[in-house]
């Protein structure tokens, strides 16, 4: 009879060959299981700022820092990221607390607007056109009405 651990050895222990197509399969078999629609999306940049103000009724300089937008401030006034026919809503634009923002999108027309009615002066509502690997820059001023 053969030594087992002689046989076991050569079994576990795979020719330079097999590694090299095991290493191949494993490298083919994920790209072949993509969805090849979704990786032929071409994206552009929804990029700008989004100010809110006024926050008091008497603003300084330097500022109060009591009146300066939060996160809770642009929770307030939530702005949706919609298909152009306003059909399909895609997102919500989420701010850093400096007002910047940055939306990855599919080329297309898009509509930007509050998702709640607003009374007083906005630069809202937006229609907006994405392309390829191109930046779009837009500036969203949003006044509270506070006096």
């Amino acid at each position: 009879m053969k030594n087992p651990i002689s046989w076991l050895v050569n079994v576990l222990v795979p020719s330079s060959k097999s590694l090299l197509l095991l290493a191949a399969a494993i490298i083919i078999v994920p790209l072949s299981g993509c969805n090849q629609e979704d990786g032929n999306l071409e994206l552009g940049l929804l990029t700008g700022t989004i100010s809110i103000g006024p926050l008091c009724p008497v603003e300084t300089f330097p500022p109060d820092p009591n009146c300066q937008p939060t996160d809770a401030t642009f929770k307030t006034w939530p702005i949706g990221v919609w298909t152009a026919d306003k059909k399909s809503k895609l997102g919500i634009l989420e701010p850093n607390l400096d007002g910047s923002f940055n939306f990855d999108l599919p080329e297309g027309d898009y509509f930007i607007d509050l998702e709640l009615e607003h009374l007083f002066g906005t630069t809202l509502p937006e229609t907006i056109k994405i392309e390829a690997d191109k930046t779009v820059f837009l500036e969203i001023v949003i006044d509270t009405g506070i006096r």
